[in-house]
Parts: structure tokens; sequence; C-alpha cells
């Protein structure tokens, strides 16, 4: 995996972040490079990396397991290859998933906080909080970027479970956005406006980062 991760990298990098792609497309997609080129104008560099399921051309992702693994070599090739400043972890969709599980425990030690793009809550049209009561015991700083259409993590459960978690995570709601980050016409917005938005708030959240551990 090390040697095949794409690294976007401004001239002086204030954070690296270990960004994982969701489970239907790979870290080549329009929205991993869009998201990518906007954290570079940012002054974050960004480590995508793929699952071994998509590297080998399958469908169907690995099992967790499997999954941790490669957030967990990725964060340490993140490490190698941008040292000395902060390193981050998250992801969209699954890949954020997979990282907060990683994360349980300690998992990801050196990593300042998680970043989701889209946490995915549950499947679409089955509403449960099952998959995310494990955030309670990350223990990091984590940002949450949510679409207020995402079918996948139904806001009125994912808020009160949040509340639980410590030190209180920082959730951005965009309105009209789906789980893709996609708006509609109507909305008044565009995509790459929302993307410019949730790329902004990625890097105030890194400022506050930074103030607490200087």
């Amino acid at each position: 995996m090390p040697e095949e991760a794409l690294l976007s990298a401004p001239r002086r990098p204030r954070a690296v972040f270990a960004f994982a792609h969701g489970a239907g497309a790979g870290m080549r997609h329009a929205f991993m490079e869009a998201v990518s080129d906007r954290l570079v104008e940012r002054d974050v560099a960004v480590l995508r990396y793929e699952f071994p399921y998509m590297r080998a051309g399958r469908r169907a992702p690995d099992r967790e397991p499997v999954l941790v693994a490669a957030v967990r070599e990725a964060v340490e090739e993140a490490r190698r290859r941008v040292p000395d400043v902060p390193l981050v972890a998250g992801g969209k969709s699954m890949g954020g998933r997979m990282t907060s599980r990683a994360a349980v425990g300690g998992g990801l030690p050196g990593v300042v906080g998680l970043a989701f793009f889209g946490f995915p809550l549950h499947a679409a049209g089955r509403p449960s909080t099952e998959r995310g009561l494990h955030l309670k015991d990350v223990g990091l700083p984590m940002l949450f970027l949510q679409g207020a259409r995402d079918r996948l993590a139904d806001l009125t459960l994912l808020e009160p479970l949040l509340e639980a978690v410590g030190p209180p995570p920082s959730v951005h709601v965009f309105a009209d956005a789906d789980h893709g980050f996609h708006v509609p016409k109507r909305s008044g917005r565009t995509d790459a406006e929302i993307l410019d938005e949730a790329c902004d708030v990625f890097a105030r959240w890194l400022d506050g980062l930074d103030d607490a551990h200087a």
C-alpha cells in the first residue's frame, strides 16, 4: 500500500491528513481529488490511500480487521512521508468510520484528531446508532462534516449520540447537502461551494487543535 498511496502536499504543510475513501469509489474519485486539492490550498498535506479490496478491483469491502489494519498502515505512512507536523486521520463515509474504529482505545498513536466527510451512522432507510457507539471510546478531537439530507446519517440520531462523546466533537451541517455533498440547484449553491466551505471548516478545526497543543 505505501508505494501506491498518493501524497498531495503544499510547500510548507501545517499538518498531514491520512484520507481514506468510501466503500464504492477509490482514492482517485473526483470527490477525493477535490477535497485533497482544497486542503493543499489551505496548507494541509493529504495522503490518499486505498483499502486492499479496492486495489484488487473487488466491489465488496474487506472485513473490518483488514480495513482497520490498512488505516493504521496508512497513518504510519503519512507520518513517515510528512514528519514533524500534526497528524490527523479520517475519510469519506466508510473510510472515516474505519478510521474511528482503528482509533478506539488509543489505536492510532500520534494522531491528534479525526475528521469525517459524511460519517455513515446507518444504512440508508434503516436508522440506528449501532455503528456510532464506539465513538465514545475514541478519546480524540473529532470533526463531523455532515449533509442535512444524508440518508446514511439521521441527524436526530447522530447529534444526541455525539453529546455523550468526549472531548466534545465539532459538527458542521450543510443544509440541502446529501451524503456525497451534492446540493440541488434550488439551494442556490453549488457542490464546489459546499466543498470550499467544508475545507474552510476543516482548516479552522485544525487551528483549534494547534491552540490546544500550544
